[in-house]
């Protein structure tokens, strides 16, 4: 089932995001997608837990996914517990979980840009983004299809029939101005509500010129869904003039914010490439998990940083930069 933004101030006076019956949000321009739920208000793992203190009831477990890399951009896979360290706020804090992720199952959402300017490209990203879903996606695990220009849809909710999502990517036409914002928005809040991991690969040629929410409300909706970023940016030609480099560097932050990576691809090989990557890396995670130690509130956003003791040369490891305690509002 499609869904779509407004395009005039007069559809946008009164709408809402909704799920159901179900506001979650008013926007400048508002947005209707009730095919998706409301966002999460609490973080995955983030039933109380007992104690025998009253500030540990209500601390709630802080999750954090990281992917270790060595100098090459390779994934590191035999960490062990003792060999990670992790701070909140500058102050260190106890590991209370340790798991390497391998196995566990991911949510995905698959969303590609259908503007005029990727029509070139867009049967490459088509036939890459096919390769990319049968070589990730397992019976345990589910991917969600969107496509954005001038508008967001949801070609196919969240499925690990393979079939249902290829005959969503066939179903993909073009469109005109490019909604990446919004697309990054409206994944974060299908992911708030799944169990598990939670991820985003965008491609796109990083260009936005009409979304109803700001880059500040995406980065937001991602970072409160706790999903990982992929972008893969599609560059035809490296130096042309009519790249939006703006958008390109918000999409490269965006994903060192939220733990994922990101590439340039201007050709099959090299998407085919970076498709591999990202499956490759989300099949080789840490999850590092803690009770926050600090005795107050503090402040909205709490910044995580997470290092590696071994001396192996040129290790990277990538994971959230932090979490907000507050709503989105």
């Amino acid at each position: 089932m499609a869904s779509r933004f407004p395009t005039t101030s007069a559809e946008a006076a009164n709408l809402h995001l909704s799920n159901n019956a179900s506001m979650t949000k008013s926007l400048t321009l508002a947005l209707v997608l009730s095919t998706l739920p409301a966002f999460a208000q609490d973080m995955p793992g983030s039933t109380p837990q007992e104690s025998d203190t009253t500030f540990r009831s209500e601390v709630r477990l802080v999750s954090v996914y990281a992917t270790v890399t060595d100098k090459s951009g390779g994934p590191v896979a035999d960490l062990k517990k003792d060999e990670f360290r992790i701070e909140e706020d500058g102050q260190p804090q106890q590991l209370a979980v340790f798991e390497q992720e391998s196995g566990r199952p991911l949510s995905i959402v698959l969303a590609i840009d259908t503007s005029s300017s990727v029509r070139k490209d867009i049967k490459l990203e088509m036939e890459s983004a096919r390769k990319f879903v049968r070589s990730i996606l397992r019976p345990v695990d589910a991917l969600a299809l969107y496509q954005f220009s001038e508008t967001v849809s949801e070609l196919v909710p969240f499925t690990h029939d393979l079939k249902r999502v290829n005959r969503g990517i066939d179903n993909i036409h073009l469109g005109s101005g490019t909604a990446l914002f919004d697309a990054i928005y409206l994944g974060g809040i299908a992911l708030a509500k799944r169990n598990e991991r939670k991820v985003m690969v965008v491609i796109t040629d990083g260009g936005d010129t009409l979304s109803a929410v700001k880059y500040q409300e995406a980065v937001r909706s991602a970072q409160q869904a706790e999903a990982i970023l992929y972008s893969i940016i599609v560059v035809p030609v490296a130096a042309s003039a009519g790249r939006n480099l703006g958008g390109e560097h918000a999409l490269v932050q965006l994903s060192r914010d939220t733990g994922g990576k990101f590439y340039y691809a201007d050709s099959i090989a090299s998407l085919d490439a970076a498709f591999e990557q990202i499956s490759r890396e989300l099949r080789t995670q840490y999850l590092l998990a803690y009770y926050p130690a600090r005795k107050t509130a503090g402040p909205d956003f709490h910044r995580i940083q997470v290092t590696i003791t071994r001396k192996d040369a040129g290790l990277q490891v990538h994971h959230r930069t932090g979490y907000f305690t507050s709503k989105l509002e």
